[in-house]
C-alpha cells in the first residue's frame, strides 16, 4: 500500500503542478493489504481525480493512511465547495454527478466512484464520504495483511 499511494502521488505530479496544487502525503511504511494492487490503483485514481477536479487552483490535497489494528484506513482530503448532504448520500450511485457541467469538462460519466466502492466492498472493505465548509473527504478502509508474531520457544 505505501508503495502504491506513492507511486501514484508521483505519477499526478505533472496534473498537481499544471493546476497549481500541492499534495501531501502521511504515508508510514510498510503498510499492507490483501487485494489487487491493479484494481486498488484504479480506486485510488479515481479519488485522486475527483480532488484534482474539485479543488480549486492553488489548493493542498492530502493523502493519509496508516493501521488500525486489522484494517488499514487512507484517507484523500481536499479543499473546495462543499457537497450538500443530500448529494453527499448519492455520491456512490451509478450515473450519479454533483454537476452536470462536469461530464462535459472532465468527460466524466458519473461511475468512478460507483466503481470503487464496488472494488472496496469486493475487498472486504468499506469507502465513505464527508465533507464541510473547509474539506472534502473520501476515507477507504481495507482489512490489513495480518502482523505476524514470532514466539519464543522456552
Amino acid at each position: 500500500m505505501t508503495r502504491l499511494l506513492c507511486q501514484l502521488a508521483d505519477e499526478f505530479y505533472p496534473v498537481f503542478s499544471e493546476e497549481r496544487l500541492t499534495c501531501k502525503l502521511h504515508i508510514p511504511q510498510g503498510l499492507e493489504v490483501q487485494g489487487d494492487a491493479d484494481k486498488l490503483a484504479r480506486v485510488f485514481d479515481n479519488l485522486l481525480r475527483n480532488a484534482v477536479h474539485y479543488s480549486p487552483e492553488g489548493a493542498e490535497l492530502t493523502v493519509a493512511a496508516r493501521r488500525n489494528g486489522p484494517q488499514v484506513e487512507i484517507l484523500f482530503r481536499n479543499t473546495g465547495t462543499r457537497i450538500p448532504p443530500q448529494q453527499l448520500e448519492r455520491i456512490f450511485e451509478k450515473f450519479y454527478r454533483l454537476d452536470s457541467a462536469r461530464s462535459s469538462r472532465t468527460g466524466g460519466a458519473g461511475l468512478g466512484l460507483a466503481i470503487a466502492k464496488e472494488i472496496v466492498e469486493l475487498h472486504g472493505g468499506n469507502i465513505v464520504a464527508s465533507s464541510d465548509d473547509q474539506y472534502t473527504e473520501f476515507r477507504v478502509t481495507l482489512p490489513a495483511v495480518p502482523e505476524i508474531t514470532i514466539q519464543e520457544k522456552e
